[in-house]
C-alpha cells in the first residue's frame, strides 16, 4: 500500500454490510486490513444516521461512529468544500434539472469534495457518479475492495 494513502467508506458499502453477510464479511475485512488508514466522513454519519432510530442508531453509534470519533479520525467538509460543491453541481447540473436532482447526488458530490479536501480515497460502488464528478473536479476513488499492495 502507497504510504500515507487514506480512505473513507462510501455509504452504500455499509449500507449493504447490513444487508448482507458477504458485504458485512468484505467489508470487515477491509477494515481489518486497512484499519490505521480508514477515516469516517461527516456525510457518510448523516446518511447513516438518517436511516435509523432507537436501537439500530445506538448500535450505529456504538459499531461505527464512536470507534471514529474516539481516535480523531473524521472527514468534515470545511466552508471552502460546501463552496465547490456547489460549483462542480453548477458545472454537472443545468439550471431547469435542478428539480430532477437528488439529495443522494448532492451528498455524493459533497462526500467527493471533503474527500479532495482531506486526501482521501473514497471507496465505493458507485463508480458511475464519482467518474462524472471526476469530470469536473478530480479526486481519488476505487470501486470495492482494494487490494492490499495496490492503490
Amino acid at each position: 500500500m502507497p504510504a500515507g494513502r487514506r480512505y473513507v467508506v462510501d455509504t452504500n458499502l455499509y449500507i449493504d454490510a447490513l444487508r448482507t453477510e458477504r458485504d458485512r464479511l468484505a467489508l470487515g475485512a477491509f477494515l481489518t486490513a486497512y484499519a490505521p488508514f480508514v477515516h469516517l466522513s461527516a456525510v457518510v454519519v448523516q446518511e447513516l444516521r438518517a436511516g435509523v432510530r432507537g436501537r439500530a442508531a445506538a448500535r450505529l453509534e456504538a459499531a461505527i461512529v464512536a470507534p471514529f470519533e474516539r481516535r480523531d479520525r473524521l472527514v468534515t467538509p470545511s466552508y471552502a468544500t460546501w463552496k465547490e460543491t456547489g460549483r462542480v453541481l453548477s458545472e454537472l447540473v443545468a439550471p431547469a434539472m435542478w428539480a430532477a436532482v437528488t439529495r443522494s447526488f448532492v451528498n455524493d458530490v459533497l462526500l467527493a469534495m471533503s474527500c479532495r479536501e482531506a486526501g482521501v480515497v473514497l471507496v465505493t460502488r458507485n463508480v458511475v457518479d464519482c467518474a462524472r464528478i471526476a469530470t469536473v473536479r478530480p479526486f481519488d476513488f476505487v470501486a470495492p475492495w482494494p487490494v492490499l499492495g495496490k492503490p
